[in-house]
């Protein structure tokens, strides 16, 4: 009697660093069991053999920030029975997303010395803006417990345990102190997804939101406090673009803080 083929898993880069792709692969012996599990179709970032479409589950990692992203994602998606974005630059746009909040065409002539040869979108947007997303794996980078909890459901035929609540459950797992209230420190871990094992704060240094915005975030209420902490408007709105510009909930904080810094300049010119 024949046994029934693995589930293909397939891993797609587009606009990032590699990072979460490498998360993956540093999973080291806990991919093992899964390597009897699922036949890895196709990861260029691990081998150059392949196999053809359909796959069973893509993971793809990066921001859509050309013209040909547009195109090779919704071949991906045809492609796919089931894609889960990993990542802040595939969730919500990641650090190019900066650009999305400037002058595109006067950043490109002052980072390129022949910018006309680049092809690029104004803006760098989330893999959801422009095709069904079945999950979404946030951070920068992703964490591998997370990333091996997603293919274990994925192949248990359940939705994945991720938490969404913040930062400051996992501070107070750890019996990490409080750097806000004990330091003074700037920190996003109120609005900020868990994942990273509150791993700035246990160092001493405030939340930069790298997992993003948590389930339902009160960033206006946060931002009294940032001022107090020393963060002048200008700043709390990048703190907020940094990894997850794009993510609505971060992207209208910023947006908050910077209307607030042009209301100041306009008073201040009266």
């Amino acid at each position: 009697m024949s046994c029934a083929p693995r589930p293909k898993l397939a891993v797609w880069k587009f606009s990032s660093c590699d990072g979460c792709q490498l998360t993956l692969l540093d999973c080291e012996e806990d991919l093992l069991p899964l390597a009897d599990r699922v036949e890895i179709a196709y990861f260029l970032e691990a081998s150059r053999a392949t196999s053809p479409d359909p796959y069973d589950l893509s993971l793809v990692e990066g921001s859509i920030a050309t013209k040909d992203d547009i195109d090779r994602i919704r071949e991906i998606r045809a492609q796919s029975r089931v894609l889960v974005t990993i990542g802040a630059c595939a969730t919500a746009g990641g650090i190019q997303a900066l650009r999305n909040a400037r002058d595109f065409e006067q950043l490109r002539s002052v980072v390129y010395a022949q910018p006309e040869y680049i092809d690029e979108l104004a803006t760098s947007t989330p893999i959801a803006d422009h095709v069904r997303v079945d999950f979404e794996l946030r951070g920068c980078p992703i964490d591998k417990r997370q990333l091996l909890e997603v293919i274990t459901a994925f192949l248990a035929g359940r939705k994945p345990d991720i938490p969404d609540h913040s930062v400051c459950f996992e501070c107070k797992r750890r019996g990490v102190t409080c750097v806000t209230v004990a330091h003074g420190t700037p920190c996003l871990g109120p609005v900020t997804q868990a994942g990273c094992g509150a791993l700035c704060p246990a160092f001493g240094r405030g939340c930069f939101g790298c997992f993003g915005p948590k389930a339902d975030p009160n960033t206006r209420a946060l931002l009294p406090l940032l001022r107090t902490d020393g963060l002048a408007d200008q700043d709390v709105a990048r703190l907020y673009r940094t990894y997850n510009a794009e993510a609505p909930a971060f992207r209208e904080a910023a947006r908050e803080a910077t209307d607030t810094v042009k209301e100041t300049a306009e008073e201040t010119r009266r």
